[in-house]
């Protein structure tokens, strides 16, 4: 047994206190903005202007929020906890299952998962595309456990990988879904950088955010074969009373295709 289920979740995300600083900053956020009617809307919601109205040009463009901003966690892996796997060669790629360069070389199992992050200019109202930006994912095994972290898999460094976006504003990770531990509803992390040779440089993350799972696919996923320890962890947690997604998840959900048999598809808009 790794140390994530005999720490629990402090030991992942530091607990209350590392990650009620960012909360805190959040709730203000929100609530400056409520007072002021700034929409807190993800970039899906459509700016609608009275036809009579002098100012139609320019709600029409008006910016929409960006990702929420979350704690890495204490597994990050770009320097600023230890190790740094962003400045080893082998990094930038799109299938992050297996171990690169020096490590182990294992690679990860379970249910297959694609994930697609689309990256936009929140300030262009979501409409822009942010061309040339860098994304960088990481999340656990289907054990809980992260690489170059937790006993057993110090040595690996799967489940972690940088990508540019294209022409779309897209970067499109090939992984396994995440297991479920103590104290965490099931998530990716993933920071993103002005640029690639920022991302590889570890300097200058413009986002660090993550991305939540419906509870229908979690629970597909784990009555399969591997993810035996998930199901209890699952049991006793919703969305509602995580400690990241507790005040608000709906921009950080993914939308889910596909099917455990088969591997899903995560999709999610990230407005910076």
């Amino acid at each position: 047994m790794n140390e994530r289920h005999d720490e629990g979740p402090h030991e992942h995300d530091r607990g209350l206190s590392y990650d009620l600083p960012v909360l805190a900053r959040r709730r203000m956020i929100r609530l400056m903005a409520g007072a002021s009617l700034i929409p807190l809307m993800g970039c899906t919601t459509e700016v609608k202007t009275p036809a009579s109205s002098s100012s139609s040009s320019s709600s029409s463009s008006a910016a929409c929020a960006e990702i929420p901003e979350e704690t890495a966690g204490p597994f990050p892996g770009d320097g600023s906890n230890g190790v740094n796997v962003l400045k080893e060669s082998g990094v930038v790629r799109s299938d992050i299952r297996k171990s690169f360069g020096d490590s182990a070389g294992g690679t990860a199992e379970g249910v297959p998962l694609t994930i697609t992050l689309t990256v936009v200019d929140a300030a262009s109202g979501c409409g822009t595309p942010k061309r040339g930006a860098a994304v960088y994912v990481w999340h656990c095994d289907r054990d809980g456990a992260y690489s170059l972290y937790s006993d057993g898999v110090t040595e690996e460094n799967y489940l972690r990988g940088v990508q540019e976006t294209d022409d779309k504003g897209q970067v499109t990770f090939t992984s396994v879904f995440p297991g479920c531990y103590p104290g965490r509803w099931p998530h990716v992390h993933f920071e993103v950088y002005g640029s690639l040779a920022d991302a590889t440089a570890a300097t200058s993350i413009t986002n660090t955010s993550q991305l939540a799972f419906p509870k229908d696919v979690c629970d597909a996923v784990y009555a399969t074969d591997g993810y035996g320890d998930s199901v209890p962890n699952l049991s006793g947690l919703s969305l509602e009373d995580d400690g990241i997604f507790s005040d608000g998840h709906e921009r950080q959900l993914a939308a889910m295709t596909g099917s455990a048999g088969d591997g899903y598809t995560a999709t999610l808009t990230v407005p910076v």
